[in-house]
């Protein structure tokens, strides 16, 4: 079945193959959404008076029982069915007869699935959100439990100055911050009602476009028709993007880790059972769920680039092209909620090591203190960075590691300013 079939048409099985591709998998994820939809268009034609209040009253018990079918995963787009679009359609003629046929009127399909993909997409932004927020507090609670361990920072992979733990977890928390007002865009635009923009050029039909956008609990309306429909790919590119911004915070820490958890450094490790092993090195801890969020998260930021390429050059108007977005961007929502959950599990388990800077291959770290000690009996800065570095290069720099730390942590390490990023975040949670 197909909304646009006539008689006369027939269509190649090999070509109805390639079009179809595999959007009848991906459209059963809008399933409910196109009820939402079908529920708003049906009481808004009652409104305009296209449909009787007892044709509105039967579609939307039938559109009920259809949700309580994809509620209790009953439902299924039948073989020969083209979408879901279709398939609802023909179950609301069964159900009630003429007034399903009734129900496109003033619609596109065009429209249809572009405000089916915003309210899905609203809704996995919100998901998306709860996932990061809890992983951020899990961040700021192993900053806080942490913040007295020293380890070495690090600049171009070479020794820098002393860190800590806790400033080491608390900057992927403000890190997230940052991705939450990229994903707090990314719902603004999708949170805005295309439905009734038809095929990009509006009806003849005195719809009413305020009130479905208020049904769905739209934010606002996409006023001009035309951009409308130019916002399907555009608006899936902006909610990838805004995953992408996650996804690079969530690869940093990845990559942290199993640098930080391997037997050169030996700062972190985790219980035995969260590890894989090897078939040949019995003493093989394999932290292969960091390399993994490493490996998902850079597919994840790779979306945004693939978005673009695909619709780039693309005319006013719709094209089949932006069917294909629902193949990159669907997998990957998943795939970063994957990510955090598996995340959220792990990560709290990590043991961090303590008196790592009592090595002293780490003496080096102190030669900022050793300079600003000078500084502070009077030396200009030139001259005590030259003498430092003269010890160091003839190998005779010695500095009191225990004086260090103890300024150290009364400095820019010991004031994690925890409680402001704690602020910013819940400032943003609360736009949604």
């Amino acid at each position: 079945m197909k909304l646009w079939n006539k008689e006369v048409t027939s269509v190649q099985a090999a070509v109805e193959k390639f079009t179809v591709g595999n959007d009848v998998n991906f459209d059963l994820q809008l399933a409910k959404y196109d009820v939402i939809g079908n529920m708003a268009q049906a009481a808004m034609l009652q409104k305009i008076g296209i449909i009787t209040e007892e044709e509105n009253v039967q579609l939307q018990e039938a559109l009920s029982n259809i949700q309580q079918e994809i509620d209790a995963g009953n439902f299924k787009i039948d073989d020969g069915v083209e979408d879901i679009h279709s398939q609802i359609e023909w179950m609301l003629t069964e159900a009630v007869g003429e007034a399903g046929k009734k129900i496109h009127t003033g619609r596109s399909r065009n429209d249809q699935i572009a405000t089916d993909i915003k309210l899905f997409l609203r809704v996995e932004v919100l998901e998306i959100l709860k996932l990061t927020k809890q992983f951020f507090d899990v961040l700021i609670s192993l900053s806080n439990e942490h913040k007295a361990v020293l380890m070495p920072g690090y600049t171009h992979l070479q020794i820098a100055m002393p860190s800590s733990f806790g400033l080491w977890f608390a900057s992927f928390a403000e890190s997230l911050i940052d991705d939450v007002v990229m994903l707090q865009a990314a719902h603004k635009i999708a949170n805005k009602n295309p439905l009734g923009s038809g095929a990009g050029y509006g009806s003849s039909f005195n719809i009413d476009r305020s009130h479905t956008t208020h049904s769905m609990k739209f934010e606002v309306l996409n006023y001009n028709s035309i951009y409308a429909q130019t916002t399907r790919g555009k608006t899936e590119k902006i909610v990838a993007m805004a995953m992408s911004s996650i996804a690079a915070t969530l690869n940093k820490l990845a990559v942290d880790v199993c640098n930080f958890g391997n037997q050169n450094h030996g700062f972190i490790s985790f219980p035995a059972e969260t590890t894989t092993g090897s078939s040949i090195m019995p003493h093989k801890k394999n932290l292969d769920v960091f390399e993994l969020v490493r490996a998902k998260a850079n597919i994840i930021q790779a979306m945004p680039t693939t978005l673009t390429m695909m619709l780039t050059n693309m005319p006013t108007g719709y094209h089949r092209d932006v069917q294909l977005t629902k193949e990159v961007l669907f997998p990957q929502i998943n795939g970063l909620k994957d990510c955090l959950e598996i995340l959220l599990l792990i990560l709290p388990q990590v043991k961090v090591k303590e008196n790592i800077l009592d090595d002293e291959k780490y003496l080096y770290l102190f030669s900022v203190e050793a300079v600003n000690e000078l500084v502070q009996k009077g030396m200009p800065f030139r001259d005590a960075y030259k003498e430092v570095g003269d010890l160091i290069e003839n190998g005779e720099f010695q500095f009191d590691k225990g004086k260090a730390l103890n300024h150290t942590h009364e400095g820019s390490i010991g004031n994690l300013c925890n409680e402001e990023i704690i602020k910013e975040m819940e400032k943003l949670v609360k736009f949604f």
